[in-house]
C-alpha cells in the first residue's frame, strides 16, 4: 500500500521492509557568520548569513540504535571558539540512549566536529571509508590548510580503534544494516561518506558535510572548506539520486532543519527526520 501524498513529497513513496526512524540532535552552534564563511563564491548581494548548527544523528529501528557522527567536547569547543550547548554523549543520554548501548557508529568523515568523543562508546564498531583514514594520516596532513579541520587526538583515537579491530572500512558503497547504507562522495574531505536510510517516507539521505546548508546543494555553491570541488559537485548529484526527492536529503549544519521538522524531545534539542517536513523544496 502506498503512502498518501504529502505537501513535502509530491512523489508517492513505498515503505520498505527495513524502515527506521531518524533523529537530529543539535549539540552546538556558531554565530555570527558572514556569507564568505558559508559559500566559496557568495552572492555579492548577500550581507547576512545563517548560523551554523552542529548535529549528530540517531537511526533507530529493528531493535538497534545506530549513531552517525560523534561531535566534539568542551575542550575542542573552547579551542575553536564554538558554543557547545551539550556534549553529544550527554544529549544522547537525555534522549534515552546510553553510550554503552551503541553498537554501531558511522563516522561520515574525521573532521573535529564529526569525530570527537570516540573514546566514549566502549562497545561500538566504527564504520568509516578507507579513503578517509588514508587522507587523515597521509601526506595531505602536512598542509596546514587541509589539516586545520582535523584534530590529531581524534585521528589518533581512530587509529587505536583500528588496532583494536573495532573499525569496519568501506571502499565506496556499503551496507551497515539492512536499509542503512553508506556512499563515499568525497569533496569536502577525501573520504566523506553520506548515509542513506530507509524510512516510512522513502529514502532519506544524511548528507553530512557534502552540503552544510540546503543552499550549498540547491545553488551548486560549495562550502569554503573543500578538498576537491569536482568531487563535491558530483556528490550533490549522488545525493539527489539516492534521495529521489529534494525533501529527503538532510544537510549537515543548516538551522532550517530545526524549523521544518517536528521536535522530538522536551529534554534535548532533537528533531524527527523520518517525518515529513512542514515546508517542501520541490519546485
Amino acid at each position: 500500500m502506498r503512502d498518501r501524498p504529502t505537501r513535502s513529497n509530491s512523489k508517492k513513496a513505498r515503505p520498505m521492509g527495513n524502515v527506521y526512524e531518524i533523529y537530529a540532535l543539535r549539540y552546538a552552534t556558531m554565530s555570527p557568520r558572514t556569507p564568505h564563511m558559508n559559500f566559496l563564491l557568495p552572492d555579492p548581494h548577500d550581507n547576512a548569513a545563517q548560523d551554523l548548527d552542529y548535529f549528530v544523528w540517531l537511526i533507530r529501528g529493528h531493535g538497534r540504535d545506530i549513531l552517525v557522527d560523534t561531535g566534539f567536547n568542551a575542550e575542542e569547543a573552547s579551542a575553536r571558539a564554538r558554543k557547545l550547548t551539550l556534549n553529544p554523549v550527554d544529549a544522547l543520554e537525555r534522549f534515552g540512549v546510553a553510550a554503552t548501548a551503541i553498537r554501531d557508529v558511522i563516522v561520515t568523515h574525521l573532521h573535529y566536529d564529526h569525530a570527537g568523543n570516540l573514546d566514549r562508546f566502549p562497545n561500538a564498531r566504527f564504520h568509516l571509508q578507507e579513503r578517509e583514514m588514508a587522507y587523515a594520516t597521509g601526506r595531505c596532513m602536512c598542509n596546514g590548510l587541509l589539516r586545520h579541520p582535523f584534530s590529531v587526538e581524534h585521528v589518533t583515537q581512530m587509529v587505536r580503534h583500528v588496532y583494536g579491530e573495532r573499525v569496519t572500512f568501506y571502499s565506496g558503497d556499503g551496507e551497515v544494516a539492512p536499509g542503512v547504507t553508506v556512499h563515499r562522495v568525497g569533496g569536502h574531505s577525501d573520504g566523506l561518506q553520506v548515509v542513506k536510510v530507509e524510512t516510512a517516507r522513502g529514502s532519506v539521505v544524511l548528507a553530512s558535510d557534502a552540503a552544510h546548508y540546503y543552499a550549498n546543494l540547491q545553488r551548486r555553491s560549495p562550502f569554503p572548506i573543500v578538498y576537491n570541488v569536482g568531487d563535491m559537485a558530483a556528490g550533490w548529484e549522488t545525493i539527489e539520486r539516492l534521495a529521489g526527492h529534494p525533501d529527503r536529503f538532510i544537510p549537515g549544519h543548516d538551522p532550517i532543519v530545526t524549523e521544518i521538522y517536528p521536535r522530538a524531545s522536551d529534554k534535548v534539542d532533537a528533531w524527527a527526520l523520518h517525518l515529513p517536513p512542514t515546508r517542501s523544496f520541490a519546485k
